[in-house]
């Protein structure tokens, strides 16, 4: 099963060729590691929040932009060896220097829950996280299908919701506290891909019409603790394997 790792990154703004530099060169690595895709979004529409967003996930500065990415595996078996061999025996890697701080950016692996049309490309990218409560994932799960009903009758070209596999706590930051996870809940990370910015800002706005009145105490989870924003892949990444999906 498609097997993905998840991070949210602060970058400085000023230093964003220098981070596609740092990404091109992390790229033969992955792939030789067996990653199938690896996608880093930059961050143009991320707006604070009441209770929790982007910028207070990874404690953003002003001067500092907001990364949504992920890589695909083809399994959780391969991500696993992956990553025990770049803890392992870090010599045999090269891996460029990050120019950003590492020690703020929030990481996980995540198994997919519901996946439709096409999960990653050029275009436009909304990109989420929350906190579900582990007893609601076949809610959640339902919700999500009722969600790509709307979302694709208004342009989205695909949508992916993945559920937390191994998602590690932090010294500084994680996903966990990104979100304000409380005990019994399950971190997801999710994105839904639109052809462009100005149609997803279009289903957004007849969305939110369509849903006046709507009663959000009966989703399957905390809406209030939900973190988005929408990002751009280019100039950033876009990096697969040519067997790659996702």
């Amino acid at each position: 099963m498609t097997y993905y790792t998840g991070s949210i990154a602060a970058v400085p703004t000023a230093r964003k060729q220098e981070y596609i530099a740092h990404t091109q060169a992390a790229w033969p690595m992955f792939k030789s590691l067996g990653a199938t895709r690896m996608i880093e979004t930059w961050g143009v529409d991320v707006p604070p929040g009441k209770h929790t967003d982007f910028q207070g996930a990874v404690e953003a500065r002003d001067d500092e932009s907001i990364v949504f990415a992920w890589i695909t595996w083809p399994d959780r078996a391969t991500a696993d060896a992956a990553w025990t061999a770049m803890m392992s025996e870090p010599d045999k890697f090269d891996m460029p220097e990050m120019p950003f701080d590492g020690s703020r950016m929030i990481f996980g692996s995540f198994v997919p829950v519901f996946s439709e049309g096409e999960t990653a490309g050029k275009g436009y990218y909304q990109g989420f996280t929350l906190a579900v409560p582990e007893g609601n994932q076949q809610p959640y799960v339902e919700m999500a299908a009722q969600g790509w009903e709307m979302f694709h009758k208004r342009g989205a070209l695909g949508m992916v919701e993945a559920w937390g596999a191994d998602v590690p706590r932090g010294k500084k930051t994680d996903f966990y506290r990104a979100v304000k996870a409380e005990d019994g809940e399950v971190v997801v990370f999710s994105w839904c891909l639109w052809p462009d910015r100005a149609t997803c800002e279009a289903a957004k706005s007849s969305m939110e019409a369509e849903m006046a009145g709507f009663d959000f105490s009966t989703m399957p989870f905390d809406g209030k603790r939900m973190i988005w924003g929408g990002f751009e892949p280019e100039p950033v990444i876009t990096l697969r394997n040519s067997y790659g999906l996702g």
